[in-house]
């Protein structure tokens, strides 16, 4: 008598004691227990958490934390079709651009600081101003994308995947991964923070600055949660038996955990994110009173509420920092509209005791060119991923210094440079994470965050 299997694979996944059925139950026996439960990592870690401040745009490093007095003096000077110093730019006729903002030293180790950072110089003890890394792409949208998932070409997850994917969560009731993207969502959008081919589980979830932090999250016509939590029992009868029959479609049990994740948000996300709990000193100090810290500020105290609460990894977005032209005016807007919320966060963690367990971590998708387009009306910079600074606070970071060099004029990077696979690698080992463990098998073959491996920034551990 012949026996009417569907298919091949649903015959062996149909053996008795097999291999087949022994990697089911483990399976089933790990979805129990809940894909973000908090993980061991691979080696001793720095930081708990991560709070990754993305000044999305290309905020500039010569204008912010890089002063360079020589290109002050060569200030207006033209020069034409010099490709290395335009960073890929347009060919043509160019000038070179001094900085239009002071810059003073700060803090015991003497940082030097644009003069609009007038909050974040009272923490500059806490910071470390890396200025070695190198990008690949001069264009926003491939250059977010590498930036945040290591791929140019998008796909692949995010940073903050990956992490939730290698140490699951602290707090069960909340998502792993939680991003604040402001008004405007960056350019290529959410496949900033997109899962890519990990599991559902592990992909960013946003949360909108205004109305409905996330939509339909309520339950609809004041249904009891009691009525909500037989609804879900029943569900997972259901996909019980299905998974069952087809073990090998994880579809359903990935949407199961996003409908329990998200009844036991319900009751968990309105109290985290209503800030009116908060006493006046704490809003004025985030600067919740001022119109152009308010957003940010908002973004940068959730953050603070999200890791305080379990949350693994946090990413907050400030847009706007494309300043081709009027630089003096766009970037000085942007410095204000930042400085007191970050500075803020950092004193707000370390009285805490959060900040040597949390790592922050500011920066943009590239920084900006010594150079501009005579024809530009007004004085900007263009783009230029050779050269940028990224700043660290707390995580284990050595405080109240520098790290790595740009060249007189700011446009490459000179000493302790690495590319930004070597920056995710460094970031994933201060949370305890080694970037070629943290594999996926996906196309054929293991996948990581760095693609094809990369080397730790060993002056940025300790």
């Amino acid at each position: 008598m012949s026996i009417d299997f569907h298919s091949r694979r649903e015959f062996l996944y149909g053996l008795g004691a097999t291999l087949g059925t022994a990697a089911f139950n483990a399976m089933a026996e790990e979805e129990r227990s809940g894909p973000l439960d908090p993980k061991k990592g691979h080696l001793p870690a720095k930081a708990k958490s991560c709070i990754l401040l993305y000044l999305e745009g290309g905020p500039s490093h010569i204008d912010t934390f890089d002063p360079k007095p020589e290109l002050s003096r060569i200030d207006g000077k033209g020069f034409k079709n010099q490709d290395k110093l335009t960073s890929g730019m347009a060919r043509g006729d160019r000038r070179y651009v001094g900085s239009p903002f002071k810059f003073r030293q700060v803090g015991k180790g003497g940082l030097w600081m644009c003069e609009h950072f007038r909050e974040l110089a009272g923490v500059a003890d806490d910071l470390c101003i890396y200025r070695g890394c190198q990008g690949e792409s001069v264009n926003h949208p491939t250059a977010n994308l590498h930036m945040n998932t290591g791929n140019r070409l998008g796909g692949d997850p995010a940073i903050g995947s990956w992490v939730g994917y290698g140490l699951g969560s602290e707090n069960r009731n909340l998502p792993g991964f939680v991003v604040l993207p402001g008004t405007y969502y960056p350019q290529s959008g959410a496949a900033n923070w997109t899962n890519g081919f990990l599991p559902a589980h592990f992909q960013g979830t946003p949360l909108r600055p205004t109305g409905a932090p996330i939509l339909d999250l309520e339950a609809r016509g004041n249904i009891p949660r009691s009525v909500g939590r037989r609804n879900l029992d029943l569900l997972a009868e259901l996909e019980k038996s299905h998974r069952a029959r087809h073990p090998e479609h994880d579809d359903l049990a990935a949407r199961m955990h996003s409908y329990e994740l998200m009844f036991r948000m319900q009751a968990e996300v309105p109290g985290l994110l209503d800030l009116t709990g908060e006493d006046e000193k704490t809003r004025s100090m985030y600067g919740l009173d001022r119109k152009e810290t308010q957003e940010f500020g908002r973004s940068c105290l959730l953050a603070r509420r999200l890791v305080e609460k379990g949350v693994r990894f946090v990413q907050a977005y400030s847009s706007g920092w494309d300043s081709h032209d009027d630089l003096k005016s766009a970037h000085g807007a942007r410095m204000a509209a930042v400085d007191r919320p970050i500075a803020a966060l950092i004193r707000d963690l370390k009285q805490r005791g959060l900040l040597d367990e949390t790592l922050v971590v500011i920066l943009g998708e590239f920084g900006r060119s010594p150079d501009n387009a005579v024809s530009r009306g007004r004085v900007g910079r263009d783009h230029n991923p050779k050269a940028m600074s990224v700043v660290f606070a707390g995580g284990g970071v050595p405080a109240g210094t520098y790290v790595g060099r740009t060249d007189e004029i700011g446009g490459e990077a000179v000493e302790v440079v690495h590319p930004i696979r070597d920056l995710h690698v460094t970031l994933l080992h201060l949370l305890g994470l080694d970037d070629n463990k943290l594999t996926y098998l996906h196309g054929g073959r293991f996948k990581q965050l760095s693609q094809t491996g990369g080397n730790l920034i060993r002056e940025l551990v300790g």
